[in-house]
C-alpha cells in the first residue's frame, strides 16, 4: 500500500491506495470527478492515467469554465 495526499483548493486528502493505482483511481477514492481538476506533482501536470508507485503529494487545480 502506498499513501496519497490530495491538496489543493478546498480538498485536503489523505488516502491509502494499491501500488500502480492510477491518478484517476486516487481521485475515484475521494469523490472527485477527474473532468473537474487538474492534477500535478512538483508542477508537472500528470494525466490521469499516471500509474502511482510510492508516497505521493498531488496537487488539486479547479478547472473552471465560462464566457
Amino acid at each position: 500500500m502506498m499513501k496519497v495526499a490530495l491538496k489543493g483548493h478546498g480538498h485536503d486528502h489523505s488516502i491509502e491506495l494499491k501500488v500502480g493505482s492510477t491518478v484517476k483511481d486516487a481521485l475515484d477514492v475521494v469523490g472527485i470527478h477527474p473532468s473537474t481538476v487538474i492534477v500535478s506533482h512538483e508542477d508537472i501536470v500528470l494525466p490521469h492515467t499516471t500509474i502511482l508507485n510510492a508516497d505521493v503529494s498531488l496537487n488539486l487545480t479547479i478547472v473552471s469554465s465560462g464566457g
